[in-house]
């Protein structure tokens, strides 16, 4: 608990007088205020994150948080649950979607074994298992409140880690069946929103599933009560040590004043939780798409955040960050590279800013 604490007091926010000074730079360059967007808006946000005008990330790591779910039993998909530790293996392989993706944008990939329902064991898997596997939320809390506590500690440690290893940016992503069911249930609690807005198909059930997935969650919540002024009693009631993982991912971010690349719907239910935990987070946060999964807009509703990309996108793993690292480069290279209107002799006085509008 004294990591998590010590993380959470150091946290500060966003140094506003650099993004100002970055937003004045952007006005200067030979273009319209504003016409560049997102693209503008993200290096802003890196400024306001680093402290620095000028930004250049070279070294750049995706973290996949693995661990199984003992929701799983309700019959809440038809995926069985050996597959999250195949897919695990998969990771180091580098063959999963993700691996092909970090390896495409030059960007290396650490998976955590933090609660996998087996005794998988590989050398490049770091193993920071909490336990088997969560319990199944229908009948009790889906882990008692020190192992949440641990799982964030967890993600602090890792995060705190590649930090001090030289890492500029980190993405986040996961791995086990079952966890759009308790992303959902962490929406829920912490929204309000019926099941029906905040709970998907996930990689794929019928509708009877589905519907049975509705009740589940419904279950879960009315059985343990979860208090949404508490995260981590939200976490503990309802959640996944993957979520705790990431997001202890966050906090380390923040922490380190270093950006954090959101992935899909169970990363985005992991950096609400903490946002809840302290609410600066979110000036560390880019969110790298909205997924397809139907809760994740009113996750980034939660938040108070936009996806940079639209992409029918599910997978999860982390699959996002890779494609947010490409778009994040392509803004700093933008605004140390792209020409001044002093450049092109142009008086822009001229312009009217349509942002005022």
């Amino acid at each position: 608990m004294e990591l998590l604490k010590n993380t959470l007091n150091a946290i500060q926010p966003a140094d506003l007088k650099t993004k100002e000074l970055t937003k004045e730079k952007w006005d200067g360059l030979v273009k319209p205020m504003g016409s560049l967007g997102r693209l503008e808006d993200v290096a802003i946000k890196i400024a306001g994150i680093t402290g620095k005008v000028e930004n250049v990330i070279e070294k750049r790591v995706i973290v996949v948080m693995a661990s199984d779910n003992g929701i799983v039993e309700e019959g809440v998909t038809s995926t069985p649950q050996i597959i999250t530790s195949l897919l695990t293996e998969g990771m180091v392989k580098g063959i999963t979607g993700v691996a092909t993706l970090a390896r495409f944008v030059n960007s290396d990939l650490v998976t955590v074994d933090i609660g996998l329902n087996s005794d998988f064991n590989h050398p490049e898997v770091l193993m920071r298992k909490i336990a088997y596997g969560t319990k199944n939320f229908t009948k009790g809390p889906a882990m008692s409140y020190e192992e949440a506590i641990k799982s964030i500690e967890v993600g602090i440690e890792i995060g705190d880690q590649l930090f001090a290893q030289g890492y500029e940016i980190i993405g986040t992503g996961e791995l086990g069946m079952g966890n759009t069911t308790t992303s959902a249930a962490v929406l829920s609690v912490f929204s309000g929103l019926d099941v029906s807005l905040t709970c998907g198909k996930g990689a794929g059930i019928t509708e009877e599933q589905y519907d049975k997935k509705k009740n589940t969650i419904l279950k879960g919540i009315e059985l343990n009560k979860p208090n949404k002024e508490d995260p981590i009693d939200v976490l503990s009631k309802v959640g996944g040590f993957d979520i705790g993982g990431m997001c202890g991912l966050f906090l380390s971010g923040a922490k380190n004043r270093i950006p954090v690349v959101v992935d899909g719907f169970i990363s985005s239910a992991a950096a609400l939780c903490a946002v809840k935990l302290n609410p600066h987070v979110k000036d560390y946060l880019i969110p790298s798409h909205l997924s397809d999964e139907p809760g994740s807009r009113y996750l980034l509703d939660e938040l108070g955040l936009a996806p940079m990309l639209d992409m029918n996108m599910r997978l999860g793993e982390g699959s996002g960050c890779p494609l947010a690292f490409q778009i994040i480069d392509a803004a700093l290279y933008t605004q140390e590279n792209m020409g001044t209107f002093q450049q092109a002799t142009i008086d822009s006085s001229i312009l009217v800013d349509i942002r005022e509008e």
